[in-house]
């Protein structure tokens, strides 16, 4: 019985994939499984944009003969990129003011917090220089800031957490509670309540501010929606330093949280390691019972020197 057991067991474990191994190819099925959604969510959009534009381009040298094609790319180009440094035309003038000091404020933070927009960017030799180096002793400053700044927020909530479990007489409620009520909070202050606010002020809908919101505290930074590049808008003067202090706490907030997911993360696997590890130590037992219930050669000579043994030897 113990044999047929152990056989069973043997044959179930099989081979297993290094945990490093099985790791990459779920990363790998993930990026294709947001690759393949983005292809067939975006793909037909950009196509029909694309036959959009061409189309406008056929119109216009048709209704306008002395236009020359190269000529009309060239104006295209040169409209593209003034409006990538941050140039617009309005009417016979062009609008300035994304390299004013608040604007240069944000710039700084996009660039040491590593969200990177890419709408705006330096142009000339002497600030992309200057822009490596401040980056370089930056990023570590800004993950140093974060990380105190997440420490107290943290800190916080244990402190809320043990005075609320002395009042209650049950520290594990208390701390459930404390953390729900301080991940509640930070979903309103950085998440579910800034999307108004850019509603109201840059015009967009709520799931473009939402949106706008996830990708800058995440640092992933498109760069499709940003703050304060509408020349047709006027802008409060307290606007862009009230969003990078929002920025700076809400990261911290958020890495909070991906860590809190990590975490969660990584006790799954834990968890997973040690019912492996009990199976393994089933196994084992089973084996031993195996060899135990075996017999042993000792076991077989002195038996058969039993049955061989004279009828009538005392």
């Amino acid at each position: 019985m113990c044999r047929a057991q152990g056989d069973a067991v043997a044959g179930r474990r099989g081979w297993r994939l290094p945990g490093t191994l099985r790791l990459l190819l779920a990363y790998g099925g993930y990026l294709l499984l947001g690759s393949a959604a983005f292809w067939a969510l975006e793909g037909p959009a950009e196509r029909h944009s694309a036959q959009q534009l061409l189309q406008g381009k056929w119109e216009l040298l048709g209704n306008y003969t002395c236009l020359k094609g190269p000529a009309l790319e060239r104006l295209v180009q040169d409209i593209i990129k003034a409006y990538k440094s941050g140039l617009t035309l309005q009417g016979n003038s062009t609008s300035l003011g994304r390299w004013d000091f608040d604007g240069s404020f944000f710039f700084s933070i996009s660039a040491i917090t590593t969200i990177g927009y890419g709408n705006l960017s330096p142009s000339t030799v002497s600030a992309q220089i200057f822009c490596i180096f401040f980056a370089l002793f930056g990023i570590p400053l800004n993950l140093i800031l974060l990380n105190r700044i997440g420490q107290l927020m943290l800190s916080g909530v244990q402190q809320c957490a043990k005075c609320l479990g002395e009042k209650l007489r049950w520290q594990e409620a208390a701390a459930i509670l404390t953390r729900t009520c301080a991940l509640v909070t930070g979903l309103l202050l950085f998440l579910l309540l800034p999307p108004f606010l850019f509603s109201v002020i840059e015009g967009w809908t709520y799931a473009e501010g939402f949106y706008y919101s996830f990708v800058t505290l995440s640092t992933i930074g498109f760069g499709d929606y940003v703050i304060g590049m509408n020349p047709d808008l006027t802008y409060p003067s307290w606007y862009k330093n009230l969003v990078s202090v929002w920025i700076l706490f809400g990261m911290a907030w958020l890495a909070l949280v991906i860590n809190l997911c990590i975490t969660l993360l990584e006790n799954s696997s834990d968890l997973c390691q040690c019912g492996k590890k009990k199976s393994k130590e089933l196994e084992q037992d089973l084996m031993d019972c195996n060899k135990n219930s075996s017999p042993r050669p000792d076991d077989m000579e002195n038996g058969s020197s039993k049955d061989t043994k004279p009828e009538g030897a005392n």
